[in-house]
């Protein structure tokens, strides 16, 4: 398949991240209803690499080695499906994962895409990046904000969450200056520096604990938590339009950003069946009866030695002086690192390897649409589930994504922003800004 300048008009603005534009299909092929388009994006003024070099350093290369296709791809998008295929669909379940499928796209067509989106993207974003119009592939996937299978004339409803890192680090690496660690999750921490940083105006009362729990009440909790503070962690989709959620870059910016966000919402799902507290309800219940965030966790916690001991191992496998140690003078924690340095590199790769796969289960989406059932029957390729307060059932369909490979050069910027995370919130009020969860469930309560 190769799209060109005309094919242009029929593919329209849905969103982006760091990295990629989103766009959706509105044409009438066949076999583009209900399909998204990922093209790649570039940093104004920075370089790019030409179209047939590889994607992947040598260091890379040496961590991937045991993929072929990944360490041959010569392109993002060739090195993000090579990833997702081999690597996350045995860890997540290939019936929870897609890795799409790779079409052509002309310049043309990619010129065209820019000119017609952007007074559709938001201003800090057209500032920042452009679509890199000599890409030559972009990844066609799923729509996963529609009930693919569903009639037009049905309802889909839509939720995109970020679970961020489900588990405390217990690693013997961690410093006992930073033993917080062990007890406070990076996401709370973290939430106290981008207060200070001016990107959120509130701490949010959301816990990946709850959410990974594997118990409905707290579950719940974790999803009303999110409602209440979506930030960029929370968004809901209705037939395939953002209509709740953040948007990224802006302090708090949500689609829905009246006094009467709650209601308006409502105003659009209750056509489903749904009222919010209930949905909420639904949204926890397809969770805990799926127990789909089982395997994220137990992927995520690929991560062994945190990032205080992987830091050293990367030294090991670029094979330069570990700056860590470098700037250390305590006798007893170089000793403790030594012992890092001192592994094999088949030993080093693994751990790095793990690393890397762990950050990519700590950054990714979990998308779940629904659609009522008929008559009480479920679709054959998804699941169900039902409200005990409506006695309605729903079937559902979830899928991971956002799971791109990331950059092995990057550990050093999770390091200095591990530490600086860390930092920051010892030296912050502990509760300063956060909301209790009392507070949301009573403002929840009021709406409903």
């Amino acid at each position: 398949m190769l799209l060109r300048a005309e094919d242009a008009k029929d593919w329209f603005y849905k969103g982006e991240g760091a990295a990629n534009i989103v766009l959706g299909y509105c044409g009438s092929s066949l076999s583009l209803v209900g399909k998204v388009l990922r093209i790649q994006k570039v940093i104004k003024g920075r370089s790019r690499s030409p179209n047939g070099c590889l994607v992947l350093s040598n260091h890379e290369k040496l961590v991937w080695r045991d993929i072929g296709e990944l360490v041959e791809c010569t392109s993002k998008d060739v090195a993000a499906r090579a990833f997702i295929q081999h690597v996350m669909s045995n860890l997540l379940d290939s019936k929870h994962v897609d890795a799409g499928i790779l079409v052509h796209v002309s310049k043309e067509f990619l010129e065209a895409v820019e000119g017609n989106i952007k007074s559709q993207r938001p201003p800090w974003r057209v500032d920042a990046s452009k679509i890199d119009v000599l890409h030559e592939s972009a990844l066609l996937i799923s729509d996963h904000s529609i009930f693919s299978g569903t009639p037009k004339h049905d309802l889909c409803i839509a939720v995109e969450i970020k679970p961020k890192c489900g588990f405390l680090p217990s690693s013997e690496y961690i410093v006992e200056a930073n033993a917080v660690k062990k007890h406070v999750t990076q996401f709370k921490m973290h939430q106290f520096l981008k207060l200070h940083q001016g990107k959120i105006s509130q701490i949010s009362p959301y816990d990946p604990l709850d959410l990974f729990s594997g118990l409905k009440d707290r579950i719940h909790l974790a999803i009303t938590a999110l409602f209440a503070c979506p930030q960029n962690n929370f968004r809901i989709f209705f037939n395939g339009s953002l209509i709740f959620g953040g948007l990224g870059g802006g302090l708090d910016n949500t689609v829905v950003q009246s006094h009467k966000a709650e209601e308006a919402i409502v105003d659009l799902i209750s056509p489903s069946g749904l009222q919010l507290a209930s949905f909420l309800e639904l949204v926890a219940e397809a969770i805990f009866r799926s127990g789909i965030l089982d395997k994220l966790l137990e992927t995520q916690q690929l991560d062994v030695l945190d990032i205080e001991g992987a830091i050293h191992v990367y030294y090991n496998i670029i094979s330069q002086p570990c700056v860590v140690c470098k700037n250390l003078i305590d006798a007893e924690l170089l000793h403790q690192y030594s012992f890092l340095h001192s592994l094999s590199l088949e030993e080093s790769l693994k751990i790095v390897r793990g690393y890397l796969i762990a950050a990519t289960a700590k950054d990714c989406s979990l998308m779940i649409s629904f659609s009522r059932t008929e008559d009480g029957h479920n679709a054959s390729d998804c699941n169900s589930a039902s409200l005990k307060s409506s006695n309605q059932c729903y079937n559902y369909k979830a899928c991971f994504i956002d799971l791109d490979l990331k950059p092995l050069e990057k550990m050093v910027h999770y390091y200095k922003l591990d530490q600086k995370i860390v930092d920051f919130y010892k030296t912050s009020g502990e509760t300063e800004g956060k909301p209790s969860i009392l507070e949301v469930e009573a403002h929840l309560e009021k709406k409903n």
